[in-house]
């Protein structure tokens, strides 16, 4: 039909674009070019620092790829010891038909599997194009090191969509041949698929985060307060694990991310979509109607494609100023794209009027403008919240500078700015979240609520593609401070990164607003499901938030957040603690490591090893909390109280997870926005009281917006 040549057709388009793109980015030579390199401190010749770009691009490259592997593997146990008890207990709640048992358990290993290698790839080409950024940013100007830096993100958008959308679209079409048209046992066991994506990027995001933000944060406290060496300086020793961190946090953890939240949402909107569109009436095609949510991510793909164009040729990056305008505008224009192809879609693919049972009692009859203001709701919202955390987190605007301008009085009146900014962040993109939830529940229900969601990812590629260029930047700008290149070099990618930083909080924002719509829908296929199980004798009339259990797990559900948030920070506290005394102990072993030219290396694998082994051993327990609570509380206390733990922990996740992130970004920035100002201004520049002031902030910030505050949105599903 229509939505099955759509979908396999956007899916290759996306996996071949993504190959395009690596293409392009294959044909930079990995050369240092321009006099920049003669001029260089030692006045070494230009071979030796196209060696240099090397040596430090193969030692990156390889510590991320020990890390993911030993994640991985962990990971792959796991799967598999999971896959059996989602074998269990889904052939259990079927009065063990093992064939149901059986394919979800599939389901589970194939997601869990896409999640790894979306995420591996995407580490991959990250790693593949920083050191070309570098090198594209020795050039005159401002578009070749851009595109490269956006192309590699695009990569990753795209191969991820294309990738997520032809694996899904596959197993249904496989379990389709087992059921044939009971669409309720076909959902059923794809819900699988959205789960092991979401397991593995909790295990990606805590551990990647655990990882990155260690290095980061014993780095700084080293470098910056106690030696006074800059950041990615070759002569210290955890630089190296730092940019590792910047691959196997922000790009693998990010991307398993977004692909949970995506084979989630989509998951979803199939469990509720057959459960609640009675398939009996006379529809032409119920395959085609099934597939709808599907299908609009589908037209995602070609939307972003097209808008990608805008970016690199249509209006390209001449100066500083254009760089955040472009991704804006990347945002912008597939918003504003999605929602007539949107429309046209709903009128194509749905038929005229559809009966859609409620949670409650009684139907709706779902005409497609309706599907079309539920996606277009979410699309919107999605691009709001992004705004509105760009406001929060760029220094383009007031928020940031305020807080810049707080450092000058110490680092207290810094981190109570801080959290200021975080908490008063959280005000409108909740509201926003409310008002779609309101709109889509109302329009059509929980149907509504998941196409909502799914909306709000129908631009993922795009989403993906801004937010893995900001690691590449941040890489970029290290190897170039590393590499000892000219300081012009490291001011471009700087200003690179810090546009960058703003599109990593947009990228959380979308995420942790995707989630609280996925969890809600999700909440209410447990719900819809519950009821029909039980023949509507448990929540026959909804969920009754005055049950005396329910009530007292809501409240229960409301720690959790803070729980998971205390373990996250204080794994970041002890293994940057670990990794300072390393650091330590080889400026003692090795007093000459702080001379101009030091004549002996560091031991970066050192550093590397520390923040594997504590990231590894530090992510099974936020793992198996969030993974667990809720088992055990429904195996123990019953569905009620899973009801009042599910809302609760949305509730409070949300507010924690969108505060954390952004106060962590604009810390970030208020400390890019200091260092940017002259020495005789009066933010003083770098080097100065003000400047640690700020960089206090930002070594705080780092586990609020890149540990705690992005794995929080995993919590939330």
């Amino acid at each position: 039909g229509t939505a099955d040549t759509l979908i396999v057709v956007a899916a290759a388009v996306g996996c071949v674009w993504a190959l395009l793109q690596f293409y392009v980015i294959s044909t930079i030579p990995l050369k240092s070019n321009g006099d920049s390199a003669t001029t260089s401190l030692t006045g070494a010749s230009k071979g030796d620092t196209s060696e240099r770009l090397v040596e430090i691009y193969t030692a990156i490259s390889d510590g991320a790829d020990s890390f993911l592997k030993a994640e991985y593997t962990i990971c792959t146990y796991f799967v598999i010891g999971f896959a059996i008890i989602v074998f269990l207990a889904s052939a259990a709640g079927a009065d063990w038909d093992y064939t149901q048992g059986g394919l979800t358990a599939t389901a589970f290993v194939l997601g869990a599997f896409t999640s790894m290698l979306s995420g591996y790839l995407g580490m991959k080409v990250a790693v593949y194009s920083n050191v070309r950024t570098t090198i594209s940013a020795q050039k005159a100007g401002w578009t070749a090191c851009f595109n490269t830096a956006f192309r590699a993100g695009a990569v990753m958008g795209f191969a991820l969509c294309g990738l997520g959308m032809i694996v899904l679209y596959i197993t249904l079409v496989a379990f389709k041949g087992t059921y044939s048209t009971d669409w309720g046992k076909v959902t059923e066991c794809i819900t699988g698929y959205g789960l092991g994506g979401s397991c593995i990027a909790m295990f990606g995001r805590v551990g990647g985060g655990i990882y990155t933000k260690a290095a980061d944060v014993g780095a700084d406290l080293v470098g910056k307060v106690v030696h006074g060496i800059p950041e990615d300086d070759p002569r210290n020793p955890a630089t190296i694990a730092d940019n590792v961190g910047d691959n196997v946090g922000d790009v693998a953890g990010m991307g398993s991310d977004l692909f949970g939240s995506f084979a989630e949402a989509t998951c979803a909107a199939l469990v509720i979509g057959s459960a609640s569109v009675k398939y009996d009436t006379d529809i032409s095609d119920p395959w085609g109607t099934l597939l709808f949510p599907v299908a609009v991510s589908a037209v995602g793909v070609f939307v972003c494609l097209l808008c990608s164009f805008i970016a690199t040729d249509i209006l390209p990056v001449r100066k500083e100023a254009d760089v955040e305008m472009a991704l804006k505008t990347q945002l912008i224009s597939t918003t504003f794209i999605m929602l007539p192809a949107v429309y046209v879609l709903a009128t194509a693919l749905l038929p005229d009027s559809l009966p859609i049972s409620k949670v409650n009692d009684g139907s709706i009859d779902m005409k497609p403008w309706m599907a079309f203001m539920c996606v277009g709701a979410g699309v919107v919202g999605g691009l709001i919240i992004g705004l509105i955390t760009e406001y929060y987190t760029s220094h383009s605007y007031s928020p940031v500078r305020e807080l810049a301008d707080s450092c000058r009085t110490g680092a207290a009146t810094n981190i109570i700015y801080g959290v200021a900014l975080g908490y008063k962040s959280a005000v409108i993109p909740v509201v926003i979240l409310a008002g779609v939830i309101y709109l889509s529940f109302g329009l059509l229900d929980l149907y509504g609520v998941a196409l909502a969601a799914i909306g709000m990812l129908s631009n993922l590629a795009t989403g993906l593609s801004i937010d893995v260029y900001g690691p590449v930047c941040d890489n970029a700008g290290g190897i170039a401070e590393m590499a000892e290149l000219d300081p012009s070099v490291r001011e471009k990618t700087d200003a690179l990164d810090a546009a960058g930083n703003t599109t990593a909080a947009i990228g959380k924002g979308f995420a942790i607003g995707s989630a609280a719509l996925v969890s809600l829908a999700l909440f209410g296929a447990f719900v819809t499901r519950v009821k029909e199980k039980s023949e509507g004798a448990i929540f026959g009339s909804g969920v009754n938030m005055l049950e005396p259990l329910t009530f007292a797990f809501l409240i229960i559900g409301g720690m959790i957040p803070f729980w998971f948030a205390a373990l996250t920070m204080k794994s970041v506290g002890l293994a940057a603690m670990e990794m300072v005394y390393e650091v330590e102990r080889q400026f003692k072993e090795k007093p000459h490591l702080l001379d101009e030219n030091p004549s002996e290396r560091p031991d970066y694998d050192a550093c590397i090893q520390i923040s594997t082994k504590a990231s590894l051993r530090e992510m099974v327990a936020p793992g198996a909390m969030v993974i667990f609570t809720p088992l055990l509380t429904g195996t123990f206390f019953g569905v009620n109280a899973v009801c009042g733990l599910l809302v609760g922990s949305l509730i409070a996740s949300v507010q924690l997870a969108i505060s954390m992130s952004n106060s962590g970004g604009a810390w970030d920035n208020a400390k890019k926005y200091v260092e940017r100002a002259s020495p005789d201004s009066e933010l003083q520049g770098k080097g100065s009281e003000v400047h640690k002031a700020a960089v206090v902030g930002d070594t705080v910030g780092d586990p609020f917006k890149d540990t705690s505050g992005t794995s929080l949105n995993i919590l939330i599903k």
